[in-house]
């Protein structure tokens, strides 16, 4: 175990800021739409960062008390494990007048930034140490929490505020990239969003001109098109989950699917999982491989979260796959489940959580092209998501490398109080 550089003090988190409850908003003014977003640990990610959920934050549209709402770069931390991880996950907020402060999260006030640097303790609290001691804190049996007062009283080690400075900027370098091409990322599947609907949805592909459409039995076609069941034009699979009694069907060769893996990436494409099994793993149960680049969309309780595979694997039972065919490619499906998500999860049943079966989804509708316009559209939107796997593929490596990183810093292990780096102020 190294040493501590000499000039490192211990201090106790109480002594030098407040953590602040937030505020019990009401269920009955919780709305899918709005002007504010009510926070919840959902809107962390689980090494730490705030997140948007498109299409699932909560907007309150009741009354609001002024003291609980947010301010761009206030630090928040996660009090309540409401996803396996989540305690002690620390975000900047990125926006002021937007998001609300709700009482699952604590908020960090009076902030001594003579002793303490606000962005150096955003890592600090995202280090495994930290979380951990904060993980300690908690009580509860299905669902852990903490408080206020059991996090102030954590004890740390922590350099001058300049080291501390210069520790965020290295890491914050990383961040920042991550979330320029996390923009670039969104720009590029908003854009092939648009040209799926204007082909699949409005019919105006290029040469739509000079062919009529016809009536038929599903509305208005373009000559040469169809309307099928999804279930007719491509191989639909579900998935399983092997025993968790028994460990050699655990920790094998084969990438293996859970909906949490999907959820906590919110990426287009996933490069691995959470949990693997084994050969035997997978025959006793009702797991199917399915080949690389399928699209895998989840079927239940957080339903139609899409992503598309970049290896072989397969998923436990909260899953639809869709393996694509000749007459529907890998693009179009993916578009396709995109576009039709408010109608999947319409069709969902269940008293204890909602899900759509496999029969129901096998029913839905989508247009299947002549081959021509089918090459066509590949050929344009393929390269654009390329652009996004590739980019997926260098924000993976910046985390790792930044999660290689912060320990190193957070701990003085890699000392960077005599390197010349640029640092910067919250605003």
């Amino acid at each position: 175990m190294h040493s501590l550089p000499s000039n490192w003090s211990k201090i106790r988190f109480s002594d030098y800021f407040r953590i602040k409850h937030g505020y019990a908003f009401k269920g009955e003014y919780f709305s899918s739409h709005g002007e504010y977003v009510v926070l919840t640990p959902g809107n962390f990610f689980e090494e730490g960062g705030f997140r948007r959920r498109e299409g699932k934050d909560k907007f309150y549209t009741g009354p609001i008390p002024s003291a609980y709402v947010l301010k761009r770069n206030d630090l928040i931390v996660a009090m309540t494990e409401q996803g396996e991880g989540l305690l002690g996950s620390a975000a900047l907020v990125p926006n002021s007048e937007i998001f609300l402060h709700n009482q699952r999260l604590g908020l960090i006030t009076d902030l001594d930034d003579a002793v303490i640097d606000k962005h150096f303790l955003y890592y600090l609290f995202n280090t495994r140490p930290i979380r951990d001691r904060i993980r300690a804190t908690a009580n509860g049996a299905k669902v852990r929490h903490t408080s206020p007062s059991r996090i102030c009283e954590i004890s740390v080690f922590v350099p001058s505020v300049e080291t501390q400075r210069k520790i965020a900027a290295v890491l914050s370098a990383y961040d920042d990239l991550i979330e320029n091409n996390q923009r670039r990322i969104r720009i590029l599947e908003d854009m092939a969003q648009a040209i799926y609907r204007e082909w699949f949805v409005e019919f105006r592909y290029p040469g739509h001109e000079g062919v009529e459409l016809v009536e038929t039995g599903d509305g208005r076609l373009p000559e040469g098109w169809s309307i099928a069941p999804i279930g007719d034009v491509v191989e639909t699979l579900g998935g399983g989950t092997p025993s968790t009694t028994e460990p050699e069907y655990w920790d094998g060769d084969i990438t293996w699917y859970s909906p949490t893996d999907l959820t906590g990436s919110s990426s287009m494409f996933m490069f691995s999982s959470a949990k693997s099994i084994s050969e035997r793993g997978l025959g006793k149960s009702s797991a199917r491989l399915f080949p690389a680049y399928s699209v895998m969309m989840t079927s239940r309780a957080t339903i139609g979260v899409v992503a598309i595979n970049t290896c072989e694997a397969c998923t436990n039972q909260g899953f639809i796959t869709c393996v694509p065919s000749s007459d529907v490619p890998l693009y179009q499906l993916y578009y396709w489940v995109r576009e039709n998500t408010d109608k999947i999860k319409l069709l969902a049943t269940g008293a204890t959580f909602k899900e759509i079966n496999k029969t129901t989804f096998r029913q839905l509708p989508i247009a299947v092209a002549d081959a021509t316009t089918r090459k066509a559209f590949t050929e344009m939107v393929g390269p654009i998501d390329k652009q996004v796997e590739n980019i997926l593929r260098k924000n993976a490596n910046l985390r790792q490398t930044r999660d290689l990183l912060l320990p190193n810093l957070i701990s003085g292990e890699l000392d960077v109080a005599d390197l010349d780096i640029a640092t910067k102020e919250l605003n």
